[in-house]
């Protein structure tokens, strides 16, 4: 697994959501992440976040709780890339704007789908290049990818993007006007939420087709059903 790498200090960048402006964005982003952590009943899940970040979940919620901190995570235990959890052991992950500082993607993304269970889920969190909020983080270091990145870096870590759901989270420009939601309006809003999930194998391979010749008079045969009709001739 690569190391995750990035030409700055990313905790500079970061450091943005622990202000009125950040903190607007994720008190939105909280319902939709217990949302996700209460579909997720029969399996473990992990979150990933920044400093300022709340995970969701009680105290007794059985999730992995990481904070990023520079190329480190910290909280359950401290690892950097690859993670020290089993791979297809977890239901869902929850990344809370953990790639907003122009650090690579992939190698993250790639450990989630190493993680995550067939049929489990992702969750990522990330800002909206396309938002008015973004003179909020202007010159702060943060970066933000459009929706056709995310869906190309997705797809790229194994992730099937033709299955991407997006929603549009947080103000418009207010802080304390937060919503959410999936129509035109809403695509002004200053986050996005993409949830995929990781493809379940086929237990059963599709049957092989079998090979149809053209008849006289038109129709498609199989070349067992016409030696049949001749036989019967």
């Amino acid at each position: 697994m690569p190391a995750l790498s990035t030409g700055r200090q990313p905790d500079s960048a970061l450091a943005w959501f622990g202000g009125v402006a950040g903190q607007g964005l994720l008190d939105v982003e909280s319902a939709a992440m217990a949302r996700v952590v209460a579909g997720c009943q029969a399996m473990p899940w992990a979150w990933i976040g920044v400093d300022a970040t709340s995970p969701p979940g009680g105290p007794d919620a059985r999730g992995v709780r990481l904070r990023r901190q520079g190329l480190r995570f910290n909280g359950a235990f401290r690892s950097a890339l690859p993670l020290p959890l089993a791979s297809e052991a977890l239901g869902a992950v929850l990344l809370q704007h953990v790639l907003d500082d122009g650090i690579d993607p992939l190698p993250l993304l790639e450990e989630c789908a190493r993680m995550l269970a067939p049929g489990g889920t992702l969750w990522l969190a990330a800002l909206n290049p396309w938002s008015p909020y973004r003179a909020r983080w202007a010159r702060s270091g943060l970066h933000a990818h459009d929706t056709g990145n995310w869906q190309s870096m997705l797809r790229g870590a194994g992730f099937a993007s033709e299955s991407v759901s997006l929603q549009w989270l947080g103000p418009v420009w207010r802080p304390a006007h937060g919503a959410v939601g999936i129509g035109a309006v809403d695509r002004l809003r200053a986050g996005i939420a993409l949830t995929v999930s990781k493809r379940v194998p086929a237990l059963i391979p599709p049957a092989r087709l079998r090979n149809l010749r053209w008849q006289a008079g038109g129709a498609l045969a199989a070349p067992g059903a016409r030696r049949s009709a001749s036989q019967r001739r």
